[in-house]
């Protein structure tokens, strides 16, 4: 089983990790990600302005090459590019006006049929987190895991169709496929501070502390999150908040990918050491589940 694949430009980066175990657990899985042919940056924000059709422009020629290969489904791992994709399909899919202004830009044509899939909802509803369960070698027995949801995954929920924004379960019956033990905690759908980040880092900062300690009131050995900007403002901020908190202690934050695979069998490789800046090794060998 092959899906088009929109990997976007921070997996090739900063989220290499993200892109690389996604890929691996997907084949242990019985399925491939084919990267799709000529993409480009989807634009990273979604535009809210109704006339701003150029923003669409980017988006939309991806939804356009996947129907041009012969797919009617694009899967995403980046809760950003997820975000914009959805919602650029769904414009496309519900305003006929401004489809044919969009694809006359684009010299296209695009017949609205394309379906944008997170990985997580190929997990859940095509291959089944009974068959995850059933192809897991290593149990993650008495992890606790704390779901991050972000703003981005889920909302608007009109638009994206995952999850209940407010009482998601995707995350959570992952993480029971995986043997491991889910954290439920209040901040785990709020925003971590986002692209506040450029305009204000002590507002970033302050947005992850919360989450932060929050996870860890309720018990977390670590956090899990499928944005990779959620990623680094819970995970880089952590030395800031250190030196404003002595009390403060850190907190890994892992792609679910990593989590995913070293479960299936990946071994300590599963887990980058090296690009995480809270080490996640203390915590999982803590559990007995790395040597």
């Amino acid at each position: 089983m092959k899906f088009k694949y929109f990997p976007g430009c921070t997996l090739y980066t900063k989220g290499k990790d993200f892109d690389d175990s996604g890929r691996a657990a997907a084949e242990k899985l019985g399925f491939s990600l084919e990267e799709l042919d000529e993409w480009t940056c989807c634009g990273a924000t979604f535009p809210l302005a109704a006339d701003n059709n150029m923003a669409l422009l980017s988006p939309s020629r991806a939804l356009c090459n996947t129907l041009k290969a012969g797919e009617d489904r694009l899967v995403t791992l980046c809760a950003v590019c997820h975000n914009v994709l959805k919602r650029t399909n769904h414009v496309l899919k519900t305003d006929e006006a401004r489809r044919n202004t969009v694809v006359s830009f684009l010299e296209e044509s695009y017949d609205p049929k394309v379906e944008v899939t997170h990985y997580l909802e190929v997990l859940r509803d095509i291959i089944g987190f009974e068959k995850v369960a059933e192809k897991v070698e290593k149990p993650l027995a008495g992890l606790r895991i704390a779901p991050f949801y972000g703003c981005l995954l889920l909302r608007p929920a009109a638009e994206m169709g995952m999850d209940d924004p407010d009482r998601p379960t995707i995350f959570e019956g992952l993480i029971k496929a995986l043997g491991a033990e889910v954290v439920d905690y209040p901040l785990k759908a709020e925003c971590c501070g986002a692209f506040q980040v450029l305009n204000s880092e002590a507002t970033a900062t302050r947005c992850s502390a919360e989450i932060l300690e929050s996870a860890r009131k309720n018990g977390a050995d670590l956090i899990i999150t499928a944005c990779p900007l959620c990623q680094f403002n819970l995970e880089d901020r952590q030395k800031e908040i250190a030196e404003t908190a002595a009390a403060f202690k850190p907190l890994p934050v892992l792609y679910f990918t990593e989590l995913l695979m070293l479960a299936l069998g990946g071994g300590k490789e599963a887990i980058s050491k090296d690009r995480h800046c809270v080490d996640p090794f203390p915590a999982l060998r803590a559990r007995g589940l790395l040597e």
